[in-house]
């Protein structure tokens, strides 16, 4: 049976405290009504429409659906009435989801779809938990004698005996969208909070002779909801669990998952190893074999086979296979380097191509240069490329040696096999070959290369 899906998300979410809405809330890296789509699109579930509210609708264009604007709260029924009015009518499944739930897998999604038969009159399928008491959560009320469900009471309408019911309405449900069409005009509002509660819907249509299958999550904890910072907390350390579950039954070793803090849609290869107080995120792609922390900081870099990185921040950067960084080193965005790189503490890179073999060991700046390959970076040297108006380029050939303190004032090209002196601060160009030391640098040798 095909399925599309209502995303409830007009809700205000004021126990954020916070200016933005709360969907938007982000846990490892995706906000949490990624997480949501995410889980209902690897269900099958691609056409859905979310249903906002107008401070909310136009932040949510990069998400690739459909929206209805809710104007007023008059409760989940209401709002389901307005999603559905936003789907041309069908006779598929139609999945109503909360877009506060981001620890729901797209399991539990395929499960509810399953359960729900129009053939057998199962016109309706919703999931339920046993959760520990006091809880505000719906309860399930059953037919005593035959255990079918026959509706569901919020907790503000409960009686004493049914607040001490544990079987709770976990808020996923599978209509067949003709029944959900027909049943939701008969919602109305005689309740404590004169809303319009979708959860009515069921015993209006087990009122009809329809039946209403219960789906049980095997885990009450994957159906909370967020509500809070807190819980937000919470709900995130959950997530990143099973991220780091995922990479490690893939072969990747992470030694303290606690303080390993990973994000959706990275590529590790088997046999990477990640030591404590370490984030990946972006869209980061690690080789086999390397070896990252402890207490790094990747983002949106692509890193080679068997490499080194301690301590250190690596920014939108590529690296070779073989290369060694840190401690304490920070490549910036826009780098490229080559194999077997040798990167030292409180070194910086931006935006720099950097050859094979090249070594910069201590205290070091390049940016906006090319360095050749086997290039001897010295400690305490920088490339000079701001004259305070723009970004001036380096250009660095291969064999060549940076003495130590050497200031190089941009736009500059060292030729291959150059030496500059320790202090030396080079304002012109350098043959191959040539030898510079001094403030400004003037030549005093050249060095013969080889024909």
């Amino acid at each position: 049976m095909s399925a599309r899906a209502i995303v409830l998300a007009a809700g205000k979410g004021t126990r954020m405290k916070s200016a933005r809405p709360k969907v938007l809330h982000e846990l490892c890296g995706r906000p949490m009504l990624w997480w949501v789509l995410e889980a209902l699109r690897a269900a099958g579930v691609d056409d859905v429409v979310v249903v906002t509210n107008p401070q909310l609708d136009p932040l949510l264009a990069s998400f690739g659906v459909r929206t209805a604007i809710q104007s007023e709260q008059l409760g989940t029924g209401h709002a389901v009435r307005i999603g559905l009015d936003a789907l041309a009518p069908g006779d598929g499944c139609v999945v109503v989801a909360y877009a506060d739930m981001p620890l729901v897998g797209a399991s539990l999604f395929e499960d509810v779809r399953a359960a729900l038969d129009p053939d057998a009159r199962i016109a309706l399928a919703l999931v339920t938990a046993r959760m520990p008491l006091p809880s505000a959560f719906g309860r399930i009320l059953r037919h005593p004698r035959k255990e079918r469900v026959e509706r569901i009471v919020e907790a503000k309408d409960c009686t004493p005996k049914q607040l001490a019911i544990d079987e709770m309405n976990a808020g996923i449900y599978a209509f067949a969208e003709p029944a959900l069409r027909e049943v939701i005009a008969g919602v109305g509002n005689r309740n404590a909070q004169g809303e319009f509660y979708l959860t009515d819907t069921v015993a209006l249509l087990a009122g009809s002779g329809r039946r209403v299958a219960a789906v049980s999550a095997a885990d009450y904890r994957t159906v909370l909801g967020v509500n809070d910072r807190v819980e937000l907390a919470e709900a995130r350390a959950v997530l990143n669990r099973r991220l780091c579950e995922e990479h490690m039954r893939a072969g990747v070793t992470i030694v303290d998952p606690a303080t390993t803090y990973l994000e959706p849609e990275l590529v590790i290869a088997a046999d990477v190893t990640i030591l404590p107080g370490t984030s990946i995120s972006g869209r980061t792609r690690v080789g086999a074999g390397t070896t990252i922390g402890p207490r790094c900081r990747i983002a949106d870099a692509a890193i080679g086979s068997r490499c080194d990185i301690r301590e250190s921040v690596v920014l939108a950067t590529r690296l070779g296979d073989d290369v060694r960084v840190g401690p304490f080193a920070h490549l910036r965005d826009g780098n490229v380097i080559g194999d077997r790189v040798r990167i030292g503490n409180f070194v910086e890179f931006k935006k720099s191509e950097i050859g094979d073999d090249v070594k910069a060991n201590h205290l070091a700046y390049i940016g906006d240069a090319s360095v050749g390959a086997r290039t001897n970076y010295g400690a305490g040297a920088i490339t000079c490329n701001f004259d305070g108006v723009n970004k001036n380029r380096t250009e660095i050939g291969a064999d060549v040696f940076v003495g130590t303190n050497s200031s190089l004032v941009a736009p500059v090209t060292l030729g291959d096999g150059a030496i500059t002196g320790a202090g030396a601060v080079v304002i012109r160009d350098v043959e191959p070959g040539g030898k510079v030391v001094g403030n400004p640098a003037r030549s005093i040798a050249t060095k013969p290369t080889e024909a």
